[in-house]
This record gives C-alpha cells, sequence and structure tokens, in this order.
C-alpha cells in the first residue's frame, strides 16, 4: 500500500539556530574548490589552518598511544596527566597557576567556548565582543540564548578595543566580554598596556566575566611581547577563563584539542555541558598534546619565523597596490585590508564595485584568487587574507589582485 507524503508537515528548524547558517567562509572555500574541479587555477586565501604539518614528536606520541591501548574513554574533560601538561605550560608561559580542577579539555577551543557560553548565559544575558570579530563567537552567542553587543575596534586604534566604548557597553546583563588576541580576522593583539586599560574597566564592574581567546598566542611578531588577561590583571582571575589549543601553534587542526582555564566553579559548569554533548574528547589526541606542551618547542619559533616573512611579503605586496592599504599586524596569519579605495570603480565586464564582497567576488570570478570580505567579520569594506600557504602562491595572488584593481576603471 503507498502512503501519500504529501501532507506531511515541512521539517522546522529550532529556534535557537533560526538565524544561523552555514560559515560564509566555509561557502566561499566550497565555490573555490569548485572552480578548481572545473579547471581554474583557484588560489585559496581563505583558510584558518596552517600549511604546516604536525611535527613529528606529537605524531609519534599519538603512535605510542594506540600501540599502548589508550583507545578508552577518558575523564569527560580531559585525563589527569593532560591536565597536569596544561597547567605546566599555564605557569612556565604564561605565569599563571591553575589546579587541575580548573582546567577544561575539549574537542577543540571552539566546543571549550560553547561549553563556556551555555554553562554561563541566560537568556538575554549579554556578552560584548569587539568588532571584526570570528564569526562563531555571535553564533555560539546566539545558540546559547545570549545577545551579541558589538564594540567597533577602529583601524585608527589598531583594531583594539577601546577602553570608554567597553565602558559604554556594560549594562547589568552583561556577562562577558570576549578577548581575541592574536585577533581572527585582523592579526591585531593586545599588548600589556592595551590589557591593563581594559582592566581598570573591568574592575568597576564586578559582574562582568572575561573570556581571553588566546588560541593564536604563538603566532606573534617582531618585537611584540604576548600577555594574557589573568596574567595582567591577577584581580580578575577569579572571573577569567584563559582558552587555548593546538591547532594553529602545532598545526593540529584535525585532531581537535582545545582547553581551558578558571575557576573551578565555572569548569564544573562546563563539564556538566560537556558530559551530555560529545564527553571525553579523543584519548590519541590527548596522548599527543601532552608531547606537544611538554616536548621540544623549537617548531614554534621556526614556524613563526616563516610565517611572519609571509606576513611582511602581503602587507607590503598590498601597500604597493593603488586603492589598497593594510595595517601591519601584531600576530595570527591574517591580514585585513581596506578596499574603499577601489570601490565605487567598474570591472572590465561592466559590475560596479560597492561593496568589499563585491571586490572579494570580482577577485574570485575574474582573477581566481579567493579570499574574505570584511563583512562577514563585522567591518567593511575590507576584506581577511589567510598567508597560511606558501611564499610562491602568496606572490602569484599578489599580483593576480594587482592586475584586478589595474584593470578597474
Amino acid at each position: 500500500m503507498s502512503t501519500d507524503n504529501s501532507q506531511a508537515p515541512a521539517f522546522r528548524r529550532a529556534s535557537r539556530i533560526s538565524r544561523i547558517a552555514v560559515s560564509e567562509i566555509l561557502r566561499i572555500g566550497a565555490r573555490a574548490a569548485q572552480l578548481k574541479r572545473e579547471g581554474r587555477d583557484v588560489i585559496v586565501l581563505g583558510a584558518g589552518e596552517p600549511d604546516f604539518d604536525t611535527p613529528d614528536n606529537v605524531k609519534e606520541a599519538a603512535i605510542r598511544a594506540i600501540h599502548a591501548g589508550e583507545t578508552k574513554y577518558t575523564l569527560l574533560d580531559g585525563t589527569l596527566a593532560l591536565k597536569a601538561a596544561i597547567a605546566r605550560k599555564f605557569e612556565r608561559e604564561n605565569g599563571v597557576k591553575y589546579g587541575l580542577d580548573e582546567i577544561n579539555v575539549g574537542a577543540g577551543a571552539k566546543q571549550v567556548i560553547h561549553n563556556a557560553l551555555m554553562a554561563t548565559l541566560d537568556d538575554g544575558d549579554e556578552v560584548i565582543v569587539g568588532v571584526p570579530y570570528w564569526t562563531s563567537y555571535a553564533d555560539m552567542i546566539t545558540i546559547a540564548g545570549g545577545k551579541t553587543v558589538e564594540v567597533a575596534c577602529r583601524e585608527e586604534n589598531g583594531f583594539r578595543m577601546d577602553p570608554a566604548d567597553l565602558e559604554r557597553a556594560i549594562t547589568p546583563r552583561t556577562r562577558w566580554v570576549m578577548l581575541n588576541s592574536p585577533s581572527n580576522p585582523t592579526g591585531a593583539a593586545y599588548g600589556e598596556a592595551d590589557l591593563r586599560a581594559l582592566a581598570e574597566v573591568l574592575l568597576r564592574h564586578p559582574h562582568v566575566w572575561v573570556l581571553a581567546d588566546d588560541i593564536y598566542e604563538h603566532l606573534i611578531y617582531g618585537d611584540f611581547t604576548f600577555k594574557t588577561m589573568a596574567q595582567v590583571e591577577p584581580h580578575l582571575k577569579s572571573r577569567t577563563l584563559t582558552v587555548n589549543g593546538l591547532s594553529k601553534a602545532y598545526a593540529m587542526t584535525g585532531w581537535r584539542l582545545g582547553y581551558a582555564g578558571g575557576p573551578k566553579e565555572l569548569i564544573g559548569a562546563m563539564a556538566v555541558v560537556q558530559s551530555q554533548s560529545t564527553s571525553n574528547p579523543c584519548s590519541i589526541s590527548q596522548a599527543a598534546a601532552i608531547e606537544a606542551l611538554d616536548g621540544p618547542q623549537d617548531v614554534l619559533a621556526e614556524r613563526r619565523a616563516s610565517f611572519q616573512v609571509r606576513r611582511d611579503l602581503v602587507v607590503n605586496g598590498l601597500n604597493a597596490i593603488p586603492g589598497l592599504s593594510c595595517r601591519l599586524p601584531e600576530g595570527a596569519f591574517y591580514t585585513y585590508a581596506s578596499c574603499a579605495g577601489v570601490l565605487g570603480r567598474t570591472t572590465p565586464k561592466g559590475k560596479r564595485l560597492e561593496t568589499d564582497a563585491d571586490f572579494c567576488e570580482y577577485l574570485l570570478q575574474d582573477h581566481d584568487v579567493a579570499v574574505v570580505p570584511g563583512t562577514i567579520f563585522g567591518l567593511a569594506p575590507y576584506f581577511r587574507i589567510s598567508y597560511a600557504t606558501s611564499q610562491a602562491q602568496l606572490q602569484t595572488a599578489l599580483e593576480r589582485i594587482a592586475k584586478a584593481v589595474e584593470q578597474l576603471s
């Protein structure tokens, strides 16, 4: 007997995700991949992923763990051995002490942030985020029932949050302020003086907590010295969650391993959330993470030096193109360049460029370079380049961008 499904109810999304879509960055990457399959030589400068491989000593530690049978469930938010390695890292590199009950380990820093927001936000609670920002922040806040409060981080202030702007944004409903240093998408970083100025504001508002996303900590350049909020202002440590991970510094994106240090009451609440989602992160990834944190660190300086060369190549190349301008970032592996000087001009095909998205579309469709418009990150007219690829690819991309701009009328 056939069944008539014509009257079946349409699928209905939960309201918590009704305003959320798959990342636009992934969509751009998918379009670039399609063009490549069609035979186009597209250079993709959109991915937030190092092009280096995971260090060999870390791989070997994972292999040893497999052969040793370390393939079972672990404690739900990280093994004691990994938590101890993380505690050593925080004290050695950041001068901040955390007990084992003050550390959460998840399947990537993204899950750790999600845990924190789900564990703390009630409907309508506010989270202050500096604009431009990594797009997932706002979506994770929305899923947790919170409200994103945007604070403009202007280029003239180094894409950093101004303390006066932070103070104006705080209300009785403010629960968190999120600080990402060095930043995705701008590469901007907060020095000690910058953090102290923000800390002075936060000390006046004891109900506001700090989420410090330090995932790009080891990718800093020149004379800049990395600092994190709990290190700079110990009085804020009791309401700061310091988030980090292995993906960027150790090229372990696929291993999915992130961690955080914070007050044990918060860490306990985050564990509750994790216990009803993924439970423990991969046991093999945890074993590899111990080696990454405790093993030789020479690879960090070597790769940082390589990234700095690429940063300088891209910044100098962009600034040599009339109509484009690019601030020199302190860290990460992104540039955030203004394309204001080319808007209003027309492509050879007669398309007038009105927005940064139009410019990025033109680069992809007509010149085979995939970059990400600043509109996605909340601040236009800019575009983000990830220079986590070879110097040869970057040089070719810059030549194509220069040609694209030259052809505008």
